[in-house]
């Protein structure tokens, strides 16, 4: 076993690699010699794959993990850390939004304190758009406030983590994955430091990724979405009793007819679309209990190309 593993995933990324992998080897010497890079390829459409065997070619202790397809990239990341072999390891994204050199910043503060699990990013400023720093502060604004796992604003992907702490994340077996509450979830003593990310570009994430994101995060992690409809049902029948209620007194006993064509259509179109979207938060939770009693695998690893064997090992996971 190696010291220190870096996992890092491929995707649209030829032109970040080979920065990324020198700068990352001069900050590695920096902290030890007993390390590995693994680079995940998770169904690039570029040439990323190609440029990252030319890197392990040469170097023994490159590692690329190719996955059968495009799995999405918290499945990949969990690829790479589930197959990495050091006794930390050091996750970031290989687009340079934050610098390698980073390593060496987290590997101190790792050493700082004792019993320390996880030493995690916190961005120092959210960047993008007025609307991407608001879509960004809202998603976690109703993460925290509707899940019983908090995790911190402007979580980033860099992190560094103890064998034991990924140890207890494999343990972790479903398939919606949304790794910023299983970072979270997992427990150990955990550390957030401040850091400052350069802005490449626009990202891959899109606005509907981004919003499929917050569904699939909000569903992994709490079932208020569907109390929250309990409580309005109830609210609307009491309502609705107390309407019943006033409609027949004035009839009955006053004897004054209650119009108003134009209130009771849009009364029952309300009424009709509070079904609709509750039925969608059920279908939404059964889709996710659906997946995940199918059993598929999370991943499908294609081959693993490392100099030292000189072979493809095909794995299946």
């Amino acid at each position: 076993m190696c010291k220190i593993s870096v996992v890092t995933t491929l995707y649209a990324s030829e032109s970040y690699i080979n920065e990324f992998y020198a700068r990352m080897v001069i900050s590695l010497s920096n902290i030890t010699n007993e390390y590995e890079i693994v680079f995940v390829n998770d169904g690039s459409p570029d040439h990323s794959l190609n440029k990252a065997w030319k890197i392990a070619e040469n170097d023994q202790r490159v590692k690329v993990i190719n996955l059968s397809r495009n799995f999405g990239h918290h499945h990949a990341i969990v690829a790479g850390i589930e197959n990495a072999e050091g006794e930390q390891v050091f996750l970031i994204d290989v687009d340079l939004e934050e610098d390698p050199e980073l390593i060496e910043t987290f590997w101190r503060e790792y050493h700082k304190e004792p019993n320390v699990d996880v030493v995690y990013g916190i961005a120092k400023q959210r960047e993008g758009s007025k609307f991407r720093k608001f879509a960004g502060s809202l998603f976690y604004r109703l993460f925290n406030h509707l899940s019983n796992t908090q995790i911190p604003h402007n979580l980033m992907t860099v992190r560094l983590m103890s064998r034991q702490y990924i140890d207890a994340l494999s343990l972790y077996e479903e398939n919606s994955l949304f790794l910023g509450g299983l970072f979270a979830d997992a427990g150990f003593n955990q550390k957030g430091i401040i850091v400052e990310r350069e802005f490449k570009g626009e990202s891959t994430y899109t606005l509907r990724k981004r919003i499929n994101l917050l569904v699939n995060a909000i569903t992994a992690f709490s079932s208020k979405p569907l109390e929250m409809f309990v409580y309005l049902g109830a609210i609307i029948s009491a309502i609705s009793f107390i309407t019943i209620f006033y409609v027949l007194i004035r009839k009955l006993f006053f004897s004054i007819d209650v119009a108003g064509w134009a209130s009771a259509m849009i009364m029952t179109s309300f009424f009709g679309g509070i079904q609709i979207l509750s039925i969608g938060v059920i279908g939404t939770y059964l889709g996710k209990v659906f997946n995940e009693v199918k059993r598929r695998p999370r991943y499908i690893i294609s081959d693993i190309f490392k100099k030292e064997t000189d072979d493809k090992d095909m794995d299946n996971k």
